[in-house]
């Protein structure tokens, strides 16, 4: 079957391929607790970007510098929490207990914004900075207030776009919030930006299609029921990356559960496709399991490959009704700018999108073939980025 030249799948996928660091002013916080326990933080830049991370690999490899061939000072487990201090071409620098090294970052998911609790110095700015709470804006249209650090928990109240509040405290990517009218609540940290948020000429240029990529429009999510699909999986790896071998699974779950994250966050309910790095459903139950829960939509999550020199994100469609709304929905988002350019929109004969009775649309995120394009897709913050800018044309389709 003819295959469109963006997008090279693998032999049994030729018919379908299957939260914010702390801010400057708690860091200093943090420096000035640690200086008086007397304890030698690590440098400036690396305190400054610090924040906890727990793993998602059944053992994962320490090594002495950012790169494969390193030197193997140790192993952590999955499940283990741990600080990052440090960011290089997609390898992270790790401290858990005395062992200090450069782990893989897409094994990593980060959880807040500080250091693993047991570390003495963080525990104490922590203290310091309840004493002394910082101030931050709204970045959502519209953001719920939760009487807890979940969605599961009531909502109590909402703000609006660009409203000023206190942060508390921190707990698992929720902040505990007061407001300018002195109500006390939860919400999530994403949607909160610490200081005055400037105003992007992408936000400023917009006059229809919604808010800018950063901007969530959560009202069009309230109640929908989205289902994500993170490609590949099990003994599937997908596309592996040609320069620092990326493994096309790892990137496709890892943003997929950001995504899942933004989406509950908006009032969205979610079903994922697979939620373990183990896990390879079938092209056809992908498929059906959209119906069997009557969702709204659905969104398969890929990274690209091609044998020629191409870069950027392309968002594919198989009707031109639904289908092609959704895509372009999304791709207006990640052309809003995420790191990487947009190809646009594309049709592609996709079982996954073909067999599909609900609105689909499988979305391309880079290409692994593209030196570039993989030591940028590797981030944490570009996948973030990109989970947030389909959340938002999400929202946007469901609102035209």
């Amino acid at each position: 079957m003819h295959k469109p030249a963006h997008h090279l799948f693998r032999p049994d996928e030729a018919n379908s391929p299957a939260s914010p660091g702390r801010s400057a002013a708690f860091i200093r916080l943090a420096a000035a607790a640690a200086a008086l326990l007397g304890f030698m933080l690590t440098s400036p830049a690396a305190q400054a970007d610090s924040y906890t991370a727990k793993v998602f690999a059944a053992s994962l490899n320490v090594r002495s510098e950012p790169a494969g061939s390193a030197e193997i000072k140790g192993s952590v487990k999955s499940g283990a929490l741990v600080a990052v201090t440090d960011e290089q071409h997609g390898w992270l620098k790790i401290r858990t207990g005395n062992l200090t090294g450069w782990v893989a970052g897409y094994y990593l998911k980060k959880t807040g914004g500080s250091a693993p609790p047991s570390q003495t110095a963080v525990a104490a700015a922590t203290r310091l900075a309840a004493r002394s709470p910082s101030t931050a804006t709204v970045t959502a249209d519209s953001l719920r207030i939760r009487s807890g650090p979940g969605t599961d928990y009531d909502v109590v109240g909402s703000l609006q776009a660009r409203a000023a509040v206190t942060i508390l405290s921190r707990r698992s990517g929720w902040l505990n919030i007061r407001t300018a009218g002195g109500a006390v609540g939860w919400v999530a940290e994403p949607y909160v930006s610490a200081g005055t948020p400037a105003v992007s000429v992408a936000a400023a240029g917009r006059t229809s299609g919604g808010a800018a990529a950063g901007r969530p429009a959560s009202d069009g999510l309230r109640g929908k029921r989205i289902v994500v699909d993170p490609g590949h999986g099990g003994d599937d790896p997908g596309m592996i990356g040609t320069t620092y071998g990326t493994l096309e699974k790892d990137l496709n779950l890892q943003t997929a559960l950001y995504l899942r994250d933004d989406l509950k966050a908006a009032g969205a309910s979610v079903t994922m496709t697979r939620t373990r790095d183990d896990e390879r459903p079938a092209l056809f139950s992908r498929a059906g399991l959209a119906e069997s829960v009557s969702a709204d939509a659905f969104i398969s999550i890929h990274f690209n490959s091609s044998p020629k020199k191409v870069s950027g994100t392309l968002t594919f469609f198989y009707s031109q009704s639904d289908d092609m709304k959704l895509a372009r929905a999304i791709e207006n988002r990640l052309g809003d700018g995420i790191g990487l350019k947009s190809n646009g929109v594309s049709f592609g004969n996709y079982q996954i999108l073909r067999e599909n009775e609900t609105p689909a649309t499988l979305v391309e995120l880079g290409f692994l073939t593209n030196p570039g394009d993989e030591s940028i897709i590797r981030k944490a913050s570009y996948q973030r980025k990109a989970a947030q800018a389909i959340a938002n044309g999400i929202a946007d389709y469901f609102s035209q």
